[in-house]
């Protein structure tokens, strides 16, 4: 079974920017670049992916579903860097973040990968089209990434690595860790709400409560709001969890429309640009430009022989 490396963009490179302490040779953070790549090496060394794709936020991130809901991911913080002493103003620390990312993706345009990025559109939606497109039929995808949203796309051929929690997510598991299949999972948060996206739950039902008190959504099935509302007015009066989500329909529907991948948020036009660039990619690898850029943004003594190695094989490997 080949295997296609699906690399949810800022999740990862903000790890690495927060973390990483690297300073280039002028005393400059150049730890998100850096770091980034340190962490793909480590993770192509792993998996052996036939193919790789990073998918980035488009600028402002998902219109859609800012214009349903104004509140969705307001009042998140601006990441710094978790530094005690830090050698740059906010504002040239701002300065600094932005321009790593832009030369992240200058990196990685040397290498053999695939980069998606579209205009106010969530990297969670591009990723969805990937792990779903026909293309990588019987393949295994690996979707890299720390958030839950990511939970609802694993089936069969789909799982999530969490590097943070060093965790692997598989259908199976899930359902034995949550007792909610994938097929539900955008349900179940959907009654339990995401504090990190600004969207409010039921208050005091958690996914644990769901799992508890709606058990089928561990079925391998599909259930909408619909059956949910039912369940809970068949046993309303019991428990609080089964009024609490009667009374707040409304909300888990809305919320449900905001967290659910299984049908991305993206236009006609933005699935064709997808398609296009999945169908019409050719791996090329400019080992000699990279290397350089390396020496230009001071590096220093890093090794990424592995990384390499890797990107000359999903070359050559393309060319059979």
């Amino acid at each position: 079974m080949k295997r296609l490396l699906i690399i949810d963009a800022l999740n990862m490179y903000f790890r690495a920017y927060i973390v990483d302490p690297s300073l280039s040779t002028n005393g400059q953070p150049i730890g998100g670049v850096k770091g980034f790549l340190k962490i793909l090496q480590k993770l192509v060394r792993e998996t052996k992916p036939d193919e790789i794709v990073i998918c980035w936020d488009g600028e402002g991130g998902s219109q859609k579903r800012k214009t349903k809901n104004k509140g969705y991911k307001e009042g998140r913080k601006p990441i710094r860097l978790n530094r005690d002493i830090r050698n740059l103003s906010e504002n040239e620390e701002i300065a600094n973040k932005i321009w790593q990312q832009t030369r992240l993706a200058e990196y990685l345009n040397e290498l053999p990968i695939i980069q998606l990025v579209l205009p106010a559109v969530e990297a969670d939606d591009i990723i969805s089209v990937v792990a779903q497109h026909p293309l990588y039929n019987g393949w295994q995808k690996v979707i890299v990434s720390s958030d839950k949203d990511f939970f609802q796309l694993c089936d069969n051929e789909t799982v999530v690595f969490r590097p943070i929690q060093k965790e692997v997510v598989n259908q199976k598991s899930l359902v034995e860790q949550y007792g909610i299949h994938p097929q539900n999972f955008a349900l179940a948060r959907a009654i339990a709400g995401d504090k990190s996206d600004n969207l409010p739950g039921v208050g005091g039902v958690g996914l644990p409560t769901v799992s508890k008190r709606f058990p089928f959504l561990g079925d391998d099935m599909s259930f909408g709001i619909d059956s949910l509302v039912l369940h809970a007015e068949e046993n309303k009066g019991t428990v609080k969890a089964y009024d609490s989500v009667i009374e707040h329909q409304d909300l888990i529907r809305e919320n449900y429309r905001l967290m659910q991948l299984y049908t991305p948020s993206l236009s006609v036009q933005g699935k064709q640009k997808i398609d296009f660039a999945l169908e019409n990619f050719e791996p090329e690898l400019a080992k000699t430009n990279a290397k350089a850029m390396m020496i230009e943004d001071g590096f220093g003594a890093v090794n990424f022989t592995d990384l390499f190695v890797a990107m000359n094989k999903i070359v050559a490997d393309s060319k059979l």
